[in-house]
């Protein structure tokens, strides 16, 4: 059975949610629409497509969405240079990869963000394949995007043991909507309650104790 590991980018592999949470805030704040930021950084891990409407409702994704959404882009543009990589990123990587795992980055991101940080975790050399917000029209907590990437690891998807590693909550209820399961990173600011109650089958501290869980399981 073919082993594939869907590891998420924002906030697992790089520190960037609350540079998201700001971003978006500021989004918002351009239209007119101030929210609480604890309230936008508990949708983080959503794609835009998903998290406007889920902090607002349709009919404001529907007059202000796309404007919004631009202004992120914007917002998140001069924060780029801020982001560093989670301790242990290119090691889980290349970890999973010695050991025969295939390593898809199921990202929502822009592509130009998920490009800057494959560079900035050295993931080009260790992953198989990855995704950005181009490869589906609905992102996370649709499983789409994690279709896709497994899809991008196996012609044999009958044939796989697939794990998604990631940060958020909606990691984990895209996990459980895909039938994958699951090891959550505290690492994007959900607690632990948060991420089993969502569906993480088990809780790391850090991507060094997020491998020997994933060996362990795969063993």
């Amino acid at each position: 059975m073919q082993r594939i590991a869907l590891v998420d980018v924002d906030g697992t592999l790089v520190d960037t949610n609350y540079q998201h949470a700001l971003a978006w805030y500021r989004a918002f704040r351009g239209v007119g629409r101030v929210l609480p930021l604890w309230r936008i950084h508990r949708h983080i891990g959503m794609g835009g497509d998903q998290l406007v409407p889920a902090l607002t409702d349709d009919e404001f994704d529907e007059q202000h969405g796309d404007e919004v959404r631009a202004a992120w882009a914007e917002e998140f543009a001069p924060l780029l240079g801020e982001v560093a990589p989670v301790d242990g990123a290119h090691e889980l990587l290349a970890g999973l990869h010695d050991d025969g795992v295939r390593v898809v980055l199921a990202s929502s991101g822009k592509p130009e963000h998920v490009d800057a940080f494959l560079d900035l975790v050295d993931g080009r050399s260790v992953v198989d394949a990855w995704t950005t917000s181009e490869d589906v029209e609905r992102t996370k907590p649709a499983p789409d995007l994690l279709q896709v990437a497994r899809d991008k690891a196996t012609d044999r998807p009958d044939d796989a043991d697939v794990v998604v590693v990631g940060d958020s909550t909606w990691d984990f209820v895209a996990a459980g909507r895909f039938g994958a399961r699951g090891v959550a990173l505290l690492a994007g600011g959900f607690s632990r309650e948060e991420l089993t109650d969502a569906g993480a089958a088990q809780v790391a501290e850090s991507l060094t104790e997020a491998g020997r869980l994933l060996h362990r399981g795969w063993r």
